[in-house]
């Protein structure tokens, strides 16, 4: 068996408001992760053990091997599964968050992911795939900490798996949303909000009226298979009703909306 001695590794560093302590809350504890990332199970010590649940069947698990209130987190997780390879030829995908205050009342915050690999093709691929994801789901992040720090949010979700490229099918979601460019305004399943970000696989939605939070849908894929993902983080007293209400008509939007780019 080869040995895995090749150094993978991703490093991102962001500006975001926030007290330290408040950026740690966001990053280091379960409600926190939950409110920007995914819904998210911790033990919020060393040692504990951590959950990112990333589909109704789809989840990642590892372990919490470094936390220093507010400065610094790491955890380590199993990578290799969850592309159906095997876990002895990698070493554990081990992410590092470091805090430092800065200015003007913010942080900056410092993500690094690093393993060791046996230089196989899909390893590289996921380092890169996944510095595709990071990078504008730390929007949300921002977002959180700019308008709801502290605050625990309501889930939605939907996805799809679709034929088309995630170009092609992201391009039909913003088109049906009417999120041309950031700055309009988005009306849809009687949420309203400012769109954030817009992007050839992605896009981000403000929330404002009449939940406030962000609406967020991704493509990703190979060759003509997509995966989109529509998530949005709801932070009112009303959510919960809303999502049981409106969860399966999200699901048929996306079903419907990715399925038609891909016949085209």
């Amino acid at each position: 068996m080869t040995t895995p001695d090749r150094p993978l590794r991703f490093e991102l560093t962001v500006e975001v408001p926030g007290t330290p302590e408040q950026v740690w809350d966001a990053i280091a504890t379960a409600k926190g992760i939950s409110a920007w990332m995914m819904p998210t199970d911790m033990d919020e010590r060393a040692g504990g053990a951590v959950v990112f649940h990333m589909g109704p069947e789809e989840k990642s698990e590892g372990t919490v091997t470094g936390f220093e209130p507010p400065r610094r987190l790491v955890y380590e997780e199993d990578w290799a599964s969850l592309v159906s390879q095997d876990p002895a030829t990698v070493t554990p995908l081990v992410t590092e968050f470091l805090v430092e205050a800065a200015s003007g009342g913010t942080c900056v915050v410092k993500v690094v992911s690093s393993a060791f690999g046996s230089g196989a093709d899909w390893e590289n691929e996921f380092f890169a795939d996944m510095a595709k994801g990071w990078t504008p789901v730390f929007d949300h992040l921002r977002l959180y900490l700019a308008h709801f720090p502290g605050k625990a949010a309501t889930f939605l979700e939907a996805i799809a798996d679709v034929p088309g490229t995630p170009e092609a099918v992201m391009a039909a979601v913003r088109q049906d949303l009417g999120a041309g460019r950031a700055g309009d305004i988005v009306a849809a399943r009687g949420l309203r909000g400012d769109v954030e970000r817009v992007a050839d696989t992605n896009v981000l939605v403000r929330l404002a009226d009449p939940l406030p939070g962000y609406l967020a849908v991704f493509a990703f894929g190979a060759g003509d298979k997509t995966s989109a993902r529509l998530g949005g983080y709801l932070f009112a007293a009303d959510a919960p009703a809303y999502v049981e209400r409106e969860q399966a008509g999200w699901q048929a939007w996306l079903e419907g909306v990715a399925a038609g780019a891909g016949r085209r």
